[in-house]
């Protein structure tokens, strides 16, 4: 899923053939191929090649990749043959995701988003929830939700009122809410100092959780969102809509439906890329 667009006319699409020299074509290989524009502001945030050793495979052709296994739901090795090797694109992702590279294109992407939108690129509001998915096959980390009913994985997310990511932490479906919440929580005001508010569910309350947040961090504010005890049936929560319109978003990938990934690493890679 592309969430970033950029619509700049008379700007071809760029394709990459393995081997092959770069070209622009009028119509993309795949629909969810990045655009010439998309591209031409994407190039600059990613690492440079290396200036020894063999020819870096083009990242135009993995980033295609990697956002055709993410909407469509295949397997590795089955991208159309004129991109690279699977094999390529895992280590190359690998890698990525190890040095964090993947969170922070991801953070790039975010502050132009919100500076298009007439925001500041740096948020001072947040978003904290989890979602439950099934495991499509065998993984390392694993567990039940008892209150679920779910064999799989659970993943919490921060994000922003636009519902954009600033953190993701995916773990055994087991794992109580409020210490990974709260873990996740920790880690995301580490990297965005100048949040100032966040917004978390009734699975929050109580006095072990959002009031010690309250009582840690001077100035921060935690507020629980609860469901009415008048209300019947479905009703929206002020706030609270936007975190799951993110889910939404995720669920609309098919390879996210289900965690297919055997390492909460690979979960987390293939979240960030779907959000591009």
């Amino acid at each position: 899923m592309c969430v970033f667009v950029f619509d700049i006319k008379g700007l071809g699409i760029l394709h990459i053939s393995r081997g092959s020299a770069s070209r622009r074509d009028k119509n993309p290989i795949l629909a969810t191929d990045f655009s010439g524009s998309q591209w031409e502001y994407l190039e600059p945030i990613l690492p440079k090649a290396a200036r020894t050793g063999r020819p870096r495979t083009p990242l135009w052709n993995v980033i295609n990749v990697l956002l055709s296994i993410a909407k469509s739901g295949c397997q590795w090795h089955l991208p159309p043959k004129n991109f690279p090797s699977y094999k390529t694109i895992f280590h190359l992702v690998s890698r990525c995701r190890s040095r964090e590279i993947l969170a922070a294109i991801h953070n790039r992407l975010r502050a132009f988003a919100r500076e298009q939108a007439g925001r500041r690129s740096r948020p001072n509001a947040a978003f904290l929830d989890s979602q439950t998915v099934r495991l499509a096959g065998p993984a390392a980390e694993s567990g039940f939700d008892a209150a679920k009913k779910t064999k799989g994985r659970k993943r919490f997310i921060t994000e922003d009122t636009l519902g954009y990511l600033l953190d993701i932490l995916p773990t055994p479906a087991n794992r109580p809410e409020r210490p990974e919440g709260w873990e996740l929580m920790e880690n995301t005001l580490g990297q965005h100092r100048w949040l100032r508010k966040l917004w978390v569910d009734g699975g929050y309350s109580g006095e072990d959780s959002a009031n010690d947040l309250n009582r840690a961090r001077p100035g921060f504010e935690a507020e629980v969102v609860k469901l009415s005890n008048a209300a019947h049936g479905f009703e929206v929560l002020p706030r609270r809509w936007v975190v799951e319109r993110t889910f939404g978003w995720l669920m609309q990938c098919r390879r996210l439906t289900r965690d297919h990934e055997r390492t909460v690493g690979s979960s987390t890679g293939l979240i960030y890329i779907a959000m591009m």
